[in-house]
């Protein structure tokens, strides 16, 4: 018999793609897709089961299918239908406390991977430049999906000293881009011109959809020889971009606000509709955040395809066309450099 898997949150995009692509594994023998909404996307030969993660019967579902490897994914920023912000905390906090007490009543469960992000370290200005996994957090998440994360994290910790027999990985992803990307951040970059926080040019990581995909599957299957796939592991492109690099390369303007009238902006554009515009969102794009991703080479032995430049520019290739063409900026750009340069080996 070979591995018996189960999925959650696979009414997401992001979800539904990995369980598509962790049937194709030889050692998988059955997958069990969950979630308390039907998904409009195709699962494959994964079996189907409505179940919301926050009741008891994910439990029955564990021991009924000799689950033993669960890969928990719903955990999001983003609610799916209504409910809003409430509905995301209980399902990212309630939700994991009560798939993680049902896996550990289920003696067959032998691997766990959970879905976590580098939100959970903050922006803060007195942030080191890199943050490791096990670099002390100064500023810790004050709402949001990034407190829900820390949470999340804290249950998972519990959970791994109550079963050690367990291999249990936590992967902190930066931002997730891609042409299929349907995030808060990148909500932002869509809007016609881009509000920054006068002064400031944060330095951003990206992580491409199709790593997110790969990097799960590696994490959910046997370990590579030399490797080991339980641990927290940040998971990011190699390389970062400048805010200011991101506006010119999708040709969009941006606006210089004061810091102060950046939540106010942020609230604006929430009440819009427009986009999630957090108090997390906001801190990330004044100070930005850069992660080390040693141990997710090293030790999960899982190297990205995409660095975090071709990332975004596999994303911004597929968004509409900005008010300031990039080629047409770029040129300008290189022709106001000539001519300084002209100017200063002049006579």
């Amino acid at each position: 018999m070979g591995k018996v898997v189960l999925v959650t949150g696979v009414a997401r995009q992001l979800a539904g793609r990995f369980v598509r692509r962790v049937q194709r594994e030889p050692e998988v023998d059955r997958v069990i897709a969950v979630d308390a909404v039907p998904p409009r996307h195709d699962l494959g030969d994964a079996e189907f089961v409505r179940a919301d993660i926050r009741q008891p019967v994910i439990g029955k579902v564990l021991a009924q299918a000799g689950v033993d490897t669960v890969v928990h994914l719903d955990v999001s920023g983003t609610p799916l239908g209504a409910g809003g912000r409430t509905q995301a905390k209980e399902t990212n906090v309630i939700g994991t406390m009560q798939l993680l007490g049902a896996c550990q009543k289920a003696p067959t469960v032998s691997r766990l991977v959970v879905k976590s992000t580098t939100s959970v370290y903050g922006s803060a200005p007195r942030d080191p430049a890199v943050l490791t996994e096990t670099t002390p957090v100064k500023s810790l998440p004050s709402g949001g999906f990034a407190k829900d994360a820390v949470e999340v994290e804290g249950y998972v910790r519990g959970f791994a000293r109550r079963r050690p027999d367990v291999a249990v990985a936590v992967l902190r992803f930066a931002n997730i881009l891609g042409p299929r990307a349907d995030t808060p951040l990148a909500e932002f970059f869509d809007l016609p011109i881009l509000p920054t926080v006068l002064g400031y040019d944060p330095r951003l990581q990206f992580v491409h959809e199709d790593d997110v995909t790969e990097v799960l599957v590696v994490a959910s299957t046997e370990p590579r020889r030399g490797t080991l796939n339980s641990g927290t592991f940040n998971i990011a492109g190699d390389g970062v971009l400048l805010l200011s690099q991101t506006a010119r390369r999708l040709g969009r303007p941006t606006v210089p606000v004061l810091l102060p009238a950046v939540t106010w902006v942020g609230r604006l554009l929430r009440t819009a509709g427009v986009t999630d515009f957090s108090r997390e969102q906001i801190r990330l794009l004044t100070h930005g955040r850069v992660v080390d991703t040693r141990q997710m080479r090293e030790t999960l032995g899982f190297r990205p395809a995409y660095t975090t430049a071709e990332t975004f520019h596999d994303f911004a290739r597929t968004r509409p066309p900005g008010l300031l063409p990039p080629a047409r900026l770029a040129a300008a750009v290189d022709g106001l450099a000539a001519r300084v340069q002209r100017k200063e080996h002049t006579p």
